[in-house]
């Protein structure tokens, strides 16, 4: 069987889409009968992080292409540019070879777009991995006149892409409705994010090396996260005894920095490589998490909840809706207060016990590699059902 992988950002790239593609194609590759071909770009993620890759690599039963893009800086035209490119050559590459099946991983919706189109033209099977409502959440942050012109086209890039779809694969629950009364003729599965093997039994630091307590956050800094809602007025209002360091990059960040000018106990620090990171997670006192108070975000589950949980740290969570169930009903010593809401963080962080919590549980449910696994097992069976 000759799949052939889309998805926008792999390893070496810092998000969570590479993260999960990655791991994935860890799963697929063990298959002695599958043959996978990965059609990616250069590492683009952030302007501020570089990483070195090839453009072309073959090892095994994978061939990887990454495609280079413009220097963009997240902005909306520079995704535009990015993805326009990233289909153009996409296509090409692509053009008169043969597959068994096309997989997508897309957020963004056109990632998901560029594999119904090339399902259709080859007529194969199509499994799309979904990790957010594109075109539900645009009408929250893009600008109402931009979204009032965008959103008829995108609407209907979105029932031509799902429709296409054999199967589709939703990280989070909270999607259901939105998808299941749309596209009945897929088939639906809810293989979520998981917590990676760099994130599996870190050693507790018990030495207290800082005068202040640490909240971080790590991640992306966009509209989606919204720190700049609700961080300045967090800070204002924390006891002297914190600090927020804040590691990460993202389209907001200049906003973010300028709202933090005159205030001292947050600190603005750029990506680090993974290793650095579980490191930093485990010097801190508290994980912060926060989503923008967009209806849309009421219906994700964001990855960084499970690398959060697998350090047995405290989080500190503005999310609404989903997100904020999931926590409740599965981390121990996870607090959640609503989305830009200062006093109401306080409050939360307030009811942390500011110890190392047993969520081995947790940890085995949702260790990514086992969803993988099943993921891999789930994508063979739609192309199996092709070649029967």
């Amino acid at each position: 069987m000759r799949i052939l992988v889309l998805s926008f950002y792999y390893q070496p790239d810092l998000c969570a889409g590479s993260f999960r593609a990655t791991s994935l194609i860890e799963q697929l590759k063990k298959y002695d009968d599958v043959e996978i071909e990965i059609v990616t770009t250069m590492p683009n993620r952030y302007a501020s992080f570089s990483a070195s890759a090839n453009s072309f690599e073959q090892v095994g039963n994978v061939t990887l292409n990454r495609i280079d893009l413009p220097s963009h800086n997240s902005g909306m035209l520079d995704q535009i540019k990015s993805f326009t490119r990233f289909y153009i050559e996409a296509v090409k590459l692509t053009k008169d070879k043969e597959y068994d099946l096309v997989f997508a991983t897309s957020s963004r919706l056109f990632t998901a777009f560029l594999g119904a189109r090339l399902a259709k033209k080859k007529k194969l099977p199509l499994y799309l991995d979904i990790r957010d409502i594109f075109v539900d959440t645009i009408k929250d942050v893009l600008n109402p006149k931009v979204t009032f012109f965008a959103k008829p086209v995108l609407s209907l890039i979105e029932s031509y892409t799902f429709k296409a779809a054999n199967h589709i694969n939703l990280v989070s629950k909270g999607f259901e409705n939105y998808f299941i009364h749309r596209f009945k003729q897929a088939e639906f599965s809810y293989f979520t994010n998981g917590i990676d093997e760099e994130f599996l039994g870190l050693a507790v630091n018990d030495e207290d090396i800082s005068e202040q307590q640490i909240i971080l956050y790590a991640g992306n800094i966009g509209e989606g996260q919204g720190l700049h809602t609700i961080l300045p007025e967090l800070a204002k209002n924390l006891d002297e005894t914190f600090k927020i360091d804040v590691i990460g990059d993202g389209g907001r960040k200049p906003i973010l920095e300028s709202t933090l000018l005159a205030i001292e106990n947050v600190n603005v620090l750029p990506p680090v490589q993974r290793k650095e990171l579980s490191d930093q997670y485990m010097n801190a006192d508290v994980l912060f998490l926060h989503l923008n108070d967009y209806p849309a975000f009421e219906k994700v589950l964001p990855s960084k909840i499970f690398e959060y949980a697998a350090t047995g740290k405290p989080i500190l969570a503005g999310v609404s809706g989903y997100a904020a169930k999931f926590i409740a009903d599965e981390v121990i010593n996870a607090e959640v207060f609503h989305p830009g809401d200062a006093q109401g963080a306080i409050d939360a962080l307030n009811k942390l016990k500011f110890v190392d919590t047993d969520r081995s549980e947790f940890i085995k449910r949702y260790t990514r590699t086992n969803i993988m696994q099943n993921m891999a097992e789930s994508i063979i069976n739609v192309g199996s059902k092709n070649n029967a």
